[in-house]
């Protein structure tokens, strides 16, 4: 519903103004309008593009956070937003002429390299919490020769990229749109082979082991994963903030009890339904100036997303105490023993007390 409303909202506010029961016609029968015009070229797939945006976003959190059992494990903190962003500034800072299409692919060995470097510097290895630390000092530094890079740069190119870091959509077209679908085709499949793996990690390297899942594998395979569907996003819209923090705390919210194969789709629809809200504020707050989109997502979604982790904490914890306990009035098991009639009853086998049988 909210993703629906904010849609809405999205095609029909703004300069000119569209009325919703005019949106079909402008969509669909191509009005050649000023209003048409506008609606189907610029809006519609500025909508797309935030939709499947934040889809990829949100769906690649919840594999980093389930894959590394942290909360916090986000594309940011990881080196793979910065990375991919520094695969694509890098060429336009130094002047290195290359065309659209090869973008995504840039992005692609910017966001490997910055995960890449993250899993070698911190070790495969070793724990999950080494490989989320040493990934925000990764990020840190990638971040470092962004700086770099924009001190190096000119007026304009300054401009260009202090908007696209911070995750911008404007004047996307449909050629954005279309760029997108190659690798959604890949990371779609991966990912439904992903999700039942990472409900195993779930319950740590040992117990996953001896499940027959091989930890260290499945986690590269699930940044594997991530850089898929981060990269080519970040190559069109840049490192658009805290998408994949929020979004999966919404899905674990909503649904405390549940696992990651039910998390994944509601994480991806979330991460949607954030993005086109903020890209709204993005496009009319300041108008006719746009604000990047990022800035918004980052401006509300982290105090939205640490209060959402705590209160989750809580509701989680309730509703493992709701499925542990018994039902009412329910017949208690009586344990009968001894070593003879009359005699004081025996624990049960494998008890060595009155706390263990209680």
């Amino acid at each position: 519903m909210l993703l629906a409303v904010s849609s809405v909202c999205a095609l029909s506010l703004g300069t000119p103004y569209v009325p919703p029961h005019r949106l079909a016609t402008a969509v669909l029968e191509g009005d050649t309008t000023l209003a048409g015009i506008v609606v189907g070229e610029l809006r519609v797939p500025r909508l797309l593009l935030a939709s499947v945006a934040g889809a990829c976003l949100g769906a690649a959190g919840l594999v980093l956070q389930e894959a590394l059992r942290n909360p916090l494990a986000v594309p940011e903190m990881l080196g793979v937003s910065f990375g991919a962003a520094l695969g694509v500034a890098a060429p336009l800072v130094l002047a290195f002429s290359l065309p659209v299409a090869v973008q995504p692919l840039l992005a692609i060995g910017g966001a490997a390299l910055g995960g890449g470097l993250t899993l070698l510097v911190a070790g495969i290895g070793r724990s999950p919490s080494a490989v989320l630390l040493t990934g925000a000092a990764v990020a840190a530094a990638l971040q470092a020769a962004l700086l770099v890079l924009m001190v190096m740069a000119d007026q304009l190119d300054l401009q260009l990229i202090y908007r696209y870091l911070l995750g911008s959509l404007s004047a996307r077209t449909w050629d954005d749109v279309t760029g997108l679908w190659p690798w959604l085709l890949v990371a779609a499949p991966a990912l439904v082979l992903c999700a039942p793996v990472l409900s195993v990690l779930r319950l740590g390297d040992e117990d996953a082991e001896a499940l027959g899942v091989r930890a260290q594998r499945a986690r590269l395979a699930a940044l594997a994963i991530a850089v898929v569907l981060i990269a080519p996003v970040t190559a069109v819209c840049g490192p658009v903030a805290w998408v994949g923090f929020l979004a999966p705390h919404l899905s674990r919210w909503f649904a405390p009890a549940a696992g990651a194969v039910r998390w994944l789709p509601w994480s991806a629809a979330w991460g949607a339904a954030v993005v086109v809200v903020a890209d709204v504020p993005a496009r009319l707050a300041l108008a006719p100036v746009e604000t990047p989109a990022g800035a918004w997502t980052a401006l509300l979604g982290v105090p939205a997303g640490v209060a959402l982790m705590r209160s989750g904490g809580r509701r989680g914890a309730a509703a493992r105490r709701t499925t542990a306990a018994p039902p009412a009035g329910a017949a208690q098991p009586v344990h009968r023993g001894g070593p003879g009639p009359g005699g004081p009853p025996s624990p049960p086998l494998g008890t060595t007390g009155p706390e263990d049988v209680r």
